[in-house]
């Protein structure tokens, strides 16, 4: 598969550049182009104003047989927004403006006008200097007069206005600096203040600290190691025991005594078979009295079971 975007194309041998036929266009072709207007105008036919900056999708053409220093001047097509009427302007690049032609009047713009009474008075100024050095010499002298009156009268009214407000600058100078100085003076004085202040507490500070590191070695200072021990710990663990098996036996009575409990268990005597109650007399009266200390014995290990496990109850 080819790339998409190649740099070199290939050209067959028999390539003749010369055989492409030329697209020739009109030189008065028209383009569609998007432009604002240049100017204030009024629609002859309607009387409808646009303002300057409206937006309108226009035709451009190039102006056949004029120019100004090589520069092509375009023509422009506009439609009037209310009544569609055609209305055309092109460019002036000799006064760098547009000039309005067909379909509008251009509004009155005295800014405008008044440059151009200025830019045609220079003209006529330069045109008389150009042959006539004594026309030269009276505008100079001309101008000279022009600039000392005017400096005269900025002069005068500077005077006027200071008769009227009878402000002295020089005093309103001064008494600004002798306030900045007060103010400085002041800003002085209290960091002098909180200085010593600061001062001050520190060197309290250091008395308090050192009052208390000498009255420290007069004091009796316990012994840590004196009053804790590990086995304190075990001790106060069996005293509390202690005091509660006390309460419970005050409340209950013992039952660690062997001899007290020995007759409150019994086993359960079996029943011998009828066929073997004349051959095993002898035997049974033999196991009843070997298990008589076994029972007695069974009934003792599981009240000492029961003690135990009331000791881990009350431990916990």
């Amino acid at each position: 598969m080819s790339e998409r975007k190649v740099l070199n194309k290939y050209y067959p041998p028999d390539f003749d550049p010369a055989k492409i036929p030329k697209l020739r266009l009109p030189k008065d072709r028209q383009y569609v182009v998007r432009l604002m207007a240049p100017f204030n105008m009024r629609c002859r036919t309607c009387g409808e104003y646009i303002y300057k900056g409206k937006k309108f999708n226009a035709s451009k053409e190039t102006v056949q047989n004029e120019s100004y220093l090589g520069l092509p001047i375009f023509r422009f097509y506009i439609k009037c927004l209310r009544c569609l009427a055609e209305i055309t302007f092109k460019t002036d690049p000799q006064n760098t403006d547009y000039a309005m032609e067909h379909g509008a009047t251009r509004n009155f713009q005295a800014q405008k006008l008044l440059e151009e009474e200025e830019k045609r008075m220079q003209k006529e100024r330069e045109a008389e200097e150009l042959n006539n050095p004594m026309k030269v010499l009276e505008n100079r002298s001309k101008d000279s007069k022009l600039e000392m009156e005017v400096l005269e009268n900025l002069q005068e009214l500077k005077e006027l206005n200071q008769r009227q407000a009878n402000v002295d600058f020089e005093a309103m100078l001064k008494q600004h600096k002798e306030v900045e100085e007060m103010q400085k003076r002041k800003e002085q004085e209290e960091d002098e203040q909180e200085m010593k202040a600061m001062l001050e507490q520190a060197q309290n500070r250091r008395l308090l600290v050192d009052s208390d590191s000498d009255d420290e070695p007069t004091k009796h200072c316990p012994n840590p190691t004196a009053q804790t021990k590990p086995r304190d710990i075990l001790q106060e663990d069996t005293q509390s025991k202690r005091l509660t098996m006390e309460s419970w036996e005050c409340s209950l009575g013992k039952l660690s005594t062997r001899a007290q409990l020995a007759g409150l268990v019994a086993r359960r005597k079996k029943k011998p078979h009828p066929a073997l109650d004349n051959g095993m007399e002898t035997r049974g009266t033999t196991a009843t009295t070997s298990s008589l200390p076994a029972a007695a014995a069974a009934a003792t290990s599981s009240l000492d079971l029961l003690g135990a496990y009331w000791d881990s109850k009350d431990s916990d």
